[in-house]
């Protein structure tokens, strides 16, 4: 029996609360339990993982349900030339073979954004790389090899501008499951065209449904609400941050969690590189915003935790105070049958409508790439539906077709 005023945060009216037993299972679920001035009994579930860890020592215990990631921290290259491409290019094969000696029950492998090209920015034309290149095709028969799902960072060639910062996600056949181009390139720093293909989902290993996002996609909230809301229980997220922003990478790889009940596994390059400094930071955060795994700053380690897809799923159907997500069109569901449905919100209403407009537009002093370096540009964004047909959602991609048809969105 425990005082009820420590139990605010579950949501319970403590005035109408006159006593509260907490009580944990070995199964799927943890129970408290109150009775109401009246004397009448109540009982609120949770999932078990919202509670306790499910890393299984980093997937050295795996259950039967559970996804087992790699993060790799890998050491920022420097490459300039074609020659030292094409190195970074087998090393990263190599480390897709070191995940699977580390673990043999590892899944899913990640490699940080940059982690091709390093941090220089250059978009040389002999450097940047094509879907049907050999860069691609590398990753893929490393995955195939190892039998190993493997997620991986490329600068793609555009014929008709800048290129894309492009992720994609390779299954333990070597087919490609998700393509993505980055939708918010990190300006005035980086180059890279506005991603076109919106924010895809795949099917993934052992059941699960998976999400990308890269690097400085995750400090926007759209991002990971997207990639939920599309039924991505595990939201990576790719980078190639510098230690400047490490609190925000943590504060919002875990907000990014609990706000769309989704597990986020997250990581960044890592060491130096002779000019920038890279802070690695593997992270996988468990879907109530908690932690399982963090890493520091060693390179090439590789930081593991297995997760809990289902877990997710019954948290998504079976939690009632902060299940956010649904909420969020379900507004005072209480008061209203069903909830509120309608948008609210002044900001979402004027995008989608072409308007979208700060009270301090006009004062905004950074609006183009010279403060970095780059030219004014000249062109103007044309979206993705004013070139190619929308894709099916969820369509699984053929091995080697345009990017334009490999996307799932």
């Amino acid at each position: 029996m425990l005082d009820a005023c420590a139990f605010d945060r579950h949501g319970v009216n403590t005035a109408k609360v006159r006593t509260m037993v907490i009580s944990f299972s070995c199964g799927a679920t943890g129970a408290a339990g109150y009775t109401d001035r009246a004397g009448s009994k109540h009982s609120l579930l949770w999932p078990r993982g919202s509670i306790s860890s499910m890393s299984g020592l980093g997937g050295l215990n795996k259950s039967p349900a559970g996804v087992v990631i790699g993060l790799v921290q890998l050491q920022l290259p420097t490459v300039t030339t074609p020659a030292e491409l094409e190195a970074q290019k087998n090393r990263i094969i190599d480390l897709v073979g070191k995940a699977r000696r580390n673990l043999p029950a590892m899944d899913l492998v990640v490699f940080p954004e940059y982690s091709l090209h390093g941090l220089s920015m250059s978009t040389e034309p002999r450097l940047m790389c094509r879907m049907d290149g050999p860069e691609v095709a590398a990753f893929r028969a490393a995955c195939a090899e190892h039998r190993i799902w493997g997620c991986f960072s490329i600068m793609e060639a555009n014929p008709r501008g800048n290129p894309y910062n492009t992720g994609i996600i390779v299954d333990d056949h070597g087919e490609i499951r998700l393509y993505y181009r980055k939708l918010h390139p990190w300006v005035p720093v980086e180059p890279w065209e506005p991603g076109d293909v919106g924010v895809p989902v795949c099917d993934g290993p052992n059941g699960s449904k998976l999400g990308l996002i890269i690097c400085h996609d995750g400090m926007f909230p759209e991002m990971g609400r997207e990639c939920a809301y599309k039924g991505a229980e595990i939201i990576i997220r790719t980078a190639g941050y510098t230690a400047p922003i490490r609190h925000a990478w943590r504060i919002t790889n875990q907000a990014n969690a609990f706000q769309n009940l989704a597990v986020t596994a997250s990581v960044c390059l890592c060491g130096s590189d002779g000019t920038f400094d890279s802070m690695g930071e593997g992270m996988v955060v468990n879907f109530d915003g908690v932690p399982l795994a963090t890493g520091g700053g060693r390179p090439d380690e590789i930081i593991t935790a297995e997760v809990r897809p289902d877990l997710v799923r019954e948290a998504r159907k079976g939690w009632g105070v902060e299940n956010n997500i649904y909420q969020l069109a379900h507004r005072g569901y209480v008061a209203v049958q069903g909830g509120a449905g309608d948008c609210p919100y002044t900001f979402m209403r004027d995008l989608v409508a072409g308007r979208y407009k700060l009270p301090w537009e006009d004062e905004v002093v950074h609006i183009d790439g010279t403060s970095c370096g780059f030219p004014a540009p000249e062109r103007r964004y044309v979206g993705s539906s004013d070139r190619v047909p929308a894709p099916a959602s969820n369509a699984s991609p053929p091995a080697l077709a345009a990017p334009s048809t490999v996307v799932s969105a």
